[in-house]
C-alpha cells in the first residue's frame, strides 16, 4: 500500500513507471480501458446491419438505435475517463498539497462508482434488447453483440473494483498524521538529521540582573599605561 497522504509518496519525488503499473488501481484502469474499447469497437464495426430489402442500416439489438447508441456513447466516455485518470495517476505522486490530494481520492471514487452504475445498466439494457431481439439469430454481427454485452458485465466490477480501492486510499489517508496540515514545523519534524536549536538555559538569576548579559572577564589583564622602570 501506498505511503503518503491519501496514498502520495513524496512529494516531489522522481516519476517511477515501474510502481506505477504495479498499482492495483492502475490495472484496473487499463483493464477497464480495454473494456470500453471492445464494447464500442464491437458495436461500431458489426452493430449496425444491412438487410437486402432495406437501404438503411439498423442496430443489431432489437433494431433500437438507442441501444447502440448507449453503448457507443457509454464506451468512448469510459474510454476517455480511463485515460484522465491514468494521466492523473502519472502526476499524482507530484501534488504536495493535502487538500488537492484529497479531492484527486474522493473524485476518484465518485467517478468509479458512477461508472460501475452505468455499465451495469448498459448491460441490462443490451441484455434485454438483444433477448428480445429478432435478428439475434442471425449469423452476422451475433458475436460482436454478445461481446459488448459481456464486456459490460465485466465493466461493472472493475470500475466497482476501482472506487473500492480509491475508498481504501482515502481511509488510510483519513488515518494520516499527514492531514492535519499542509505544512510541518521542521524543529519539530524528526526526521531531520539535525537536532532543532534549543535556546541555552542561563540558570537562576541571583543577581537579580534580568538574565542581562554580562561580559566575561578577559584572561589578560591591561598592561598599564607609561613608562615603568625596570630594575637589573
Amino acid at each position: 500500500m501506498e505511503g503518503g497522504a491519501y496514498g502520495a509518496g513524496k512529494a516531489g519525488g522522481a516519476f517511477d513507471p515501474y510502481t506505477l503499473v504495479r498499482q492495483p488501481h492502475t490495472i484496473l484502469r487499463v483493464v477497464s480501458w480495454v473494456f470500453s474499447i471492445v464494447v464500442f469497437g464491437s458495436i461500431v464495426n458489426e452493430g449496425y446491419l444491412n438487410s437486402p430489402s432495406e437501404s438503411k442500416e439498423f442496430c443489431i439489438y432489437n433494431r433500437n438505435p438507442n441501444a447502440c447508441g448507449y453503448g457507443v456513447t457509454v464506451g468512448v466516455l469510459a474510454f476517455l475517463t480511463c485515460l484522465l485518470y491514468l494521466a492523473l495517476d502519472v502526476y499524482f505522486p507530484q501534488i504536495s498539497s493535502v487538500k488537492d490530494r484529497k479531492k484527486a481520492v474522493l473524485s476518484d471514487i465518485g467517478v468509479s462508482a458512477f461508472w460501475a452504475f452505468l455499465w451495469f445498466v448498459g448491460f441490462c439494457y443490451l441484455a434485454n434488447q438483444w433477448q428480445v431481439s429478432k435478428d439475434s439469430l442471425l449469423n452476422e454481427g451475433t458475436d460482436a453483440a454478445r461481446a459488448a454485452i459481456a464486456f459490460s458485465f465485466f465493466s461493472i466490477f472493475t470500475w466497482a473494483g476501482q472506487a473500492v480501492l480509491a475508498f481504501q486510499r482515502y481511509q488510510i489517508g483519513a488515518d494520516s498524521a499527514l492531514f492535519s496540515q499542509d505544512y510541518m514545523d521542521p524543529s519539530q519534524d524528526s526526521s531531520m538529521p539535525y537536532a532543532p536549536y534549543v535556546e541555552p538555559s542561563t540558570g537562576p538569576d541571583t543577581a537579580g540582573m534580568g538574565g542581562t548579559y554580562q561580559q566575561p572577564a578577559s584572561a589578560f589583564e591591561p598592561e598599564p599605561q607609561g613608562y615603568q622602570s625596570q630594575g637589573y
